[in-house]
């Protein structure tokens, strides 16, 4: 599938600590962050990828394109 036919993430939400808790695709849906890792591991979401953290857990990333504004962090909060 195509970037271009892959939903999006377009919006995030955090909690009080300032992470990412949740995730507004380019469709309006809204995703947890387990299901989100589920969608981005299965392909289904573009310009995102998961990695293992030191701790090991399993962590929800932008892809590295140079462009700081599209960083998941600088979304627009819902």
């Amino acid at each position: 599938m195509a970037n271009t036919e892959r939903e999006q993430i377009t919006a995030v939400r955090k909690n009080g600590d300032g992470d990412l808790t949740s995730f507004q695709t380019s469709t309006g849906r809204i995703l947890d962050y387990n299901q989100a890792l589920n969608e981005i591991e299965a392909g289904s979401i573009a310009g995102v990828n998961v990695f293992k953290a030191k701790d090991g857990s399993k962590r929800i990333r932008g892809d590295a394109d140079g462009d700081p504004t599209n960083n998941l962090d600088q979304l627009p909060l819902f």
